[in-house]
């Protein structure tokens, strides 16, 4: 785990010590760390690239084979 020393305004200092009372966390290290999960939880999808987005609207046209049994069509089981 790294430990770092880091500068935070006093409305960040307070909000930090609100996550930390809600979620009955040890310390604002603990309460940092679930702001950032949370973060990287709502911001953090990928893009995806035009191409893949057309890709996937063909495949999506084409007609499917409906399966009943995976296994017992493909001789797994």
């Amino acid at each position: 785990m790294v430990q770092a020393l880091v500068k935070i305004d006093e409305n960040t200092n307070r909000v930090l010590s609100i996550v930390k009372a809600k979620y009955g966390l040890k310390d604002k290290g603990k309460a940092i760390e679930l702001v950032v999960r949370k973060y990287i939880e709502e911001e953090d999808e990928p893009e995806l690239r035009p191409e893949f987005i057309k890709k996937i609207k063909l495949i999506e046209k084409q007609n499917s084979i409906r399966v009943d049994n995976f296994a017992k069509r493909y001789g797994l089981k």
